[in-house]
């Protein structure tokens, strides 16, 4: 199915919904994607959205690059979890699957200032941590590419090669 078909497909679905609203009486509310219910998300990117509401420093919105963060940020964020309103396991989910990718890596320079939750230096980034970055992105391209020709070949990827396909970026 093709872009311009799930376009359709998703205005047609919306409609629907509307309509459904409308007949039952129900004032219809247009909700943005931070108001999505998380049970309707992707639990990494329900976890994400209260850390960039509470900590836009340290967690940038796309297109904004992403930031080296602090080592340990994880155990700071936990003293926050009831102004996030999300679980400790979330957090986890949430600050692993933002630490990945290549917008991360792509921050992570050598001597780059690593930034706390407000978005203060809190430490550099090493040169090991960078070659480590550096080997992770180049990693993350040839799985990317090794996807590509499985799917241009129509051989179906494996639950892992989706994942990484999806959380990559």
């Amino acid at each position: 199915m093709g872009f311009e078909q799930l376009a359709e497909l998703r205005d047609h679905l919306r409609a629907e919904k509307e309509q459904a609203k409308a007949d039952s009486g129900v004032p219809l509310k247009r909700k943005s994607p931070s108001q999505a219910k998380p049970r309707d998300l992707d639990p990494a990117v329900a976890a994400i959205w209260p850390l960039q509401k509470h900590f836009p420093l340290a967690f940038p919105v796309n297109p904004a690059p992403k930031v080296p963060l602090k080592e340990g940020i994880l155990k700071d964020a936990e003293q926050h979890l009831e102004l996030l309103g999300i679980t400790h396991e979330q957090l986890k989910l949430g600050i692993s699957t933002w630490c990945r990718g290549s917008r991360y890596w792509a921050s992570m320079v050598e001597n780059a200032p690593r930034l706390d939750l407000t978005g203060q230096s809190a430490g550099i980034v090493t040169a090991s941590q960078a070659m480590y970055a550096k080997q992770q992105a180049a990693r993350q391209r040839g799985q990317d590419r090794r996807n590509s020709a499985k799917q241009k070949k129509g051989v179906p990827l494996t639950a892992a090669e989706t994942k990484t396909e999806q959380t990559a970026g």
